[in-house]
């Protein structure tokens, strides 16, 4: 049976399954072992609440897939994966039923501003003219530009190298455009005053109007279930409900691919690891968790500021400085009475995922690593705080804090969904310092989790990357092998 597979990939989160389907897409047989009885890791949906109202367990907003060089590679769309665009990407209410609105065009975005217009205009415009050049950057970290982006990579990385609240204070005036900044930040689950965290923000908003914010129509579990498709319509297997302990647990191949993060790579029983790197991998850093919770509702979230209804992904938490406060606290170790809290409401775009008339919405917020604070109550109150009367359209509810988090996906170590912390130092250098960190020091053995570059989102370059690697290492080009479909 050994000879039956070119290739085995452990773990069947969206760089697994994308290092699986490209791994396939080069003729190679493969074999996916995945520990849970569901595929998908971060992209899996389930009916949490009620039945017939399919919630997204985790990722549920996807601009990194859209803009991937990777799954475009993948017929995806023949296997059932289809985007849905909300209105506008993102809206982030203010007191008194204003909002400021992230829309697809920078010109559009700059008119709802205000005295901020211009700026705003000056300082993301020329930056997403040559979006390509800075995305193609952002997700190959490692590899060296071309010449002719030297120009525009400087001066975003001129400007995301500062902190969002220097940024903020420093380019905007008035709450709408600090308040955009700071909610596109806060992804980096980061202290606001961190330098970088502007990038974050900087590369989240280029997103949103290069691209959009997207979700997938049914859930997000139908990009899992493309790309497992993809594998085993080019004659792989897809094993669920399989745990490795040990690398004998599964078939040994020429090729094999861990969607794992350090601490599980270290549980592994028989991986004879160098010590030097061995070491390495203890001391990688997670981060920050995440406190979420789930609704079905009996009507849409009835926000003040009626631009909130135009986008599926809202950011509460008021101004800049609230959200700043909020992510201070988490990152000194405690939780935010005030917390920031994303919000995805999909079923305005998406009629699939509730019964006629009915809703569901998900929100999360940061909460220091291993927390068991129960935030249910704080989450609400800052969404009813910005939609007088959402309690009353609740229905039902679920609610996952960090050890849950963990325990649905063994990479969330203490309920980090970044599998790793996200800083300066640790963007590029995850897990290992090295200029192919998807090479693992034993023959044969590439590592494609969140926890290398570049790191969290559902884009497949972890994958991507892996593949890349081990195909180089045996004198072929994952380019020229797997063209772009179409």
């Amino acid at each position: 049976m050994a000879d039956e597979f070119d290739a085995v990939v452990v773990g069947a989160g969206p760089n697994g399954l994308t290092a699986a389907a490209l791994l396939t897409a080069t003729g190679r047989r493969v074999l996916v072992v995945e520990a849970e009885e569901q595929i998908g890791g971060g992209t899996r949906s389930a009916e949490l609440t009620l039945r017939g109202y399919i919630h997204d367990v985790c990722s549920a907003i996807h601009p990194l897939a859209v803009a991937s060089p990777a799954l475009p590679r993948l017929p995806l769309g023949r296997h059932g994966l289809e985007w849905v665009h909300p209105v506008v990407p993102l809206a982030h209410p203010l007191a008194d039923g204003r909002a400021a609105v992230l829309r697809r065009s920078v010109e559009d975005t700059a008119a709802g501003l205000g005295s901020d217009g211009a700026a705003y205009r000056r300082f993301m415009g020329p930056l997403v003219e040559r979006s390509d050049a800075i995305v193609g950057a952002v997700l190959s970290p490692l590899r060296r530009p071309p010449t002719r982006d030297l120009a525009v990579l400087a001066r975003f990385a001129g400007a995301g190298v500062r902190s969002a609240t220097a940024t903020g204070r420093k380019r905007f005036v008035a709450d709408e455009a600090r308040a955009l900044l700071a909610g596109l930040a806060a992804h980096s689950v980061l202290a606001l005053d961190v330098p970088s965290t502007a990038g974050v923000g900087l590369f989240l908003g280029l997103l949103g109007h290069a691209v959009g914010w997207p979700l997938a129509r049914g859930g997000s579990q139908a990009v899992a279930d493309a790309l497992a498709a993809c594998v085993v319509e080019g004659g792989g297997v897809v094993m669920t409900g399989t745990r490795v302990r040990g690398l004998t647990d599964v078939i040994e191949a020429p090729i094999t691919v861990l969607d794992l993060s350090p601490r599980q790579i270290l549980g592994l029983a028989d991986l004879d690891l160098p010590a030097r790197y061995r070491r390495a991998l203890g001391r990688y850093r997670y981060g920050a968790a995440v406190w979420k919770v789930d609704w079905a509702l009996d009507g849409p979230i009835p926000w003040t500021a009626s631009d909130c209804a135009l986008a599926a992904t809202v950011h509460v938490g008021g101004t800049m400085a609230e959200v700043a406060a909020a992510e201070h606290e988490v990152a000194h170790g405690r939780v935010a009475e005030r917390p920031f809290v994303l919000v995805a409401q999909p079923s305005r775009f998406d009629a699939t995922r509730a019964p006629a008339g009915r809703h569901t919405a998900w929100a999360y917020c940061h909460v220091p690593n291993g927390s068991d604070v129960d935030m249910t109550g704080r989450i609400e109150a800052q969404i009813e705080r910005f939609a007088p009367g959402f309690r009353d359209q609740v229905l039902a509810r679920h609610v996952m804090g960090a050890t849950a988090f963990e325990a649905h996906d063994a990479n969330y170590v203490g309920g980090d969904i970044g599998s790793g912390r996200v800083d300066l130092t640790q963007l590029v250098t995850r897990p290992v310092v090295s200029r192919a960190p998807w090479r693992m020091p034993v023959a044969g053995l590439y590592l494609c989790s969140a926890s290398t570059p570049p790191g969290p989102g559902v884009h497949g370059m972890g994958g991507w990357h892996a593949v890349r690697t081990a195909l180089a290492d045996r004198g072929e080009s994952l380019e020229d092998l797997v063209p772009i479909v179409g």
